[in-house]
Parts: C-alpha cells; structure tokens; sequence
C-alpha cells in the first residue's frame, strides 16, 4: 500500500530526494563519508552548501543585492531577529494580523518595539485575506510583516502588498517555492524548511543588504543577521544535513521544470480536494472565503463531527495519514506541498468522496 502523507510539517519530502540521500548516506560522492560526518569548512560540505545557495537563487530568482542565510531556531527565532536587525533606530513596526502564526510573530514583536495592528481577521475566525483599503498602515514604520500563508488556517495571500518605502517582511514557511513570486518586492522573506524545502532544523532568511549590519549594540552576535552573512552562514556550525538534504530538494525541483511548473501542479491539486468539498452538498465544508483558500494547506471540516474518528480510522487503512486537523481549530486539514504528488490527491479525493456517500 502506497503511504501519502498530508502533515502540515515536517513535512512529506520527495521520494527521490530521501532513496537518493538513502544511497549517499554511508559514502557521500567517494568521500567515504557521509554528510552528517563532514566538517562544516571541509571542502565537501562547502561545496554542498554552494550549490544549494545557488539552486536556490535560480529557483527563486534572487536578485544579487540580497542574501540568502541558511540558520537555525526555525522561523520562531525569526520573530525577534526581524524586529532586533530591521528598526534600524525606529520604534515601531507594522504588523498584519491574519491567523496563529501572525500572532506569535506579534506577540514576539511587542518584546522589542511598538506594534502597529494594521489589520486583523479575527472578526470572522481569520477565514480570510482582509482587502488592502482597510489597512491602517503608517508610512513611517521600520517595515511591514505578514504571514502569506497561514498553515492552520488555511487562507493564502494571492496578491504582494504595496508598501513604499516601508520594508516589506514576508513570513512564507508554508509556501515558498510553490508559487512564483518577485522577490524584488520583498526587503526580508524567511521561512522554516519543514514543509516545502528539507527537513526540521533549517531555516532560511532572504534578505536586501543594505538592510542588515544596524542592529542595538548589546543585541546578541548570533542574532545579527551581518554576522551570518559575512560569513556564509558558517559563523558556527550550520544544521549540515539539513542544508544537504535541502540543496537535494532544490536540484529535485529543477529536474521537475522548476517553480513555474510546481506551480501549475499545485494548483490542480489544490482544485481537486476544494472541487470535493463544494461539490459534497454540504457534508464537506471549507470555511476560508474562497479567494484566500490556501493552495498548500486545506482545512474543512465535515457536516457531523461524530464521524470525524472514523473518517480519519477509515483514511488510515488507506494509506492517507496526518489529516487530523490543528488542534486549536479542529476538523481536517489536507496539507499538499510540494513533494505531495498529484496521485496523492487523487487518492484522497476518491477516499472523500466514497466515505460521504456512505454516510450521507
């Protein structure tokens, strides 16, 4: 029976991307080595690390004036090195409130400057994407951050905010490199690697250069983000089979024509599972405003939450796994990432829509 794994992260990898790490484990390249073995200024690992930095500024299109930061502490640690390494002497900073991991970001925030709420969804249980007109955004604030895709709550940004010249800080864990974007309208995007780049451990950081180098004087050296960029993200120990397993995920999505045709995918997967729920006469529903839907993460819920154990008893026996949904909300969620396959989706809509007929 073929596994299909819908955990919001970590996160379903490639298969060809771990029979590959699974074949280079005990003996990376004739080095006798494996990668977990090497020294992090080793002559190997450099070059691993060189060419997933390059793989991803080509996936990407990185502009050369930003760098790419390969560190550690997750996009947790993000939330309070964004506002240490961006108020550049400002006091404070906007912030769009939109779902869970807004919040956290937020509440970090607060830890090092005033926060700005230019906009909050909670009015209708952070279920959608709230228009640009209503935000009440200060021109004068050290930049501007939101969450553009909310992993629990499953509502997506399909559009780039237009900030001037206010800095524009994007949280993207849960969907880099399933979309295209510019990241030219960004000064700073990061995102944790658990879901839709490599394992747990890893999180990556790209940001303008003229932005960094401007932290507090007593801000901590690991915190600084020209500490990591001056030396290649080797300023201590990198998580080396992180960025390995990473740089391999990279050079899986070039072979697969790249983000242009990732994202082409995604979005039939994402249409198969939303096509499932709204054709289910009620016994499925998706409660995200349909224009925010996330193409990444899908929650919905069922008409009678008595059958929501044997809905999920019953998907197990069929290979579908992790489609419990996040405990502060409840229901399902389907998370198709990237590395989720086409065949995966097909196999959970099927399932879907088998157990509605059966207990409609």
């Amino acid at each position: 029976m073929t596994i299909y794994n819908f955990s919001a992260g970590p996160a379903v990898l490639p298969h060809e991307v771990l029979k590959q790490a699974q074949d280079e484990m005990l003996d990376w390249h004739g080095s006798g080595m494996s990668v977990m073995e090497m020294s992090h200024r080793g002559k190997e690992f450099m070059g691993i690390a060189t060419a997933a930095e390059k793989d991803l500024r080509e996936l990407m299109n990185i502009p050369a004036n930003y760098k790419v930061l390969f560190l550690q502490g997750g996009a947790h640690l993000q939330f309070s090195m964004i506002p240490l390494n961006l108020l550049r002497g400002k006091t404070s900073a906007d912030y769009v409130n939109t779902g869970e991991w807004s919040k956290k970001a937020i509440a970090e925030a607060k830890k090092f400057c005033k926060v700005n709420v230019v906009v909050d969804n909670a009015d209708k249980n952070f279920s959608y994407v709230p228009a640009f007109n209503t935000w009440k955004c200060d021109p004068n604030a050290a930049f501007l951050h939101y969450t553009s895709n909310e992993t629990i709550g499953g509502v997506e940004f399909g559009w780039v905010p237009e900030t001037g010249n206010v800095p524009l800080v994007a949280d993207m864990s849960s969907h880099i490199l399933s979309r295209e974007i510019d990241v030219s309208k960004y000064s700073l995007i990061y995102a944790g690697a658990q879901k839709n780049i490599g394992p747990a451990g890893l999180c990556i950081v790209i940001v303008r250069e003229d932005l960094i180098g401007q932290v507090p004087v007593n801000t901590p050296t690991m915190l600084d983000y020209k500490i990591h960029a001056d030396n290649d993200s080797m300023y201590n120990t990198p998580p080396t089979y992180a960025v390995y397993m990473s740089g391999l995920v990279f050079q899986w999505l070039k072979r697969n024509g790249g983000v242009a045709a990732m994202e082409k995918t995604n979005i039939a997967k994402a249409k198969l599972i939303y096509d499932a729920i709204d054709t289910s006469n009620g016994f499925y529903n998706c409660p995200v405003a349909k224009a925010d839907r996330s193409r990444m993460n899908v929650p919905f819920t069922l008409k009678n939450d008595a059958l929501d154990g044997d809905f999920l008893k019953q998907a197990e026996t069929r290979g579908l796994l992790q489609l419990k949904g996040h405990r502060s909300v409840g229901g399902m969620r389907a998370s198709i990432y990237n590395a989720m396959p086409l065949a995966g989706v097909q196999a959970l809509v099927g399932f879907m829509t088998e157990f509605a007929q059966k207990n409609s």
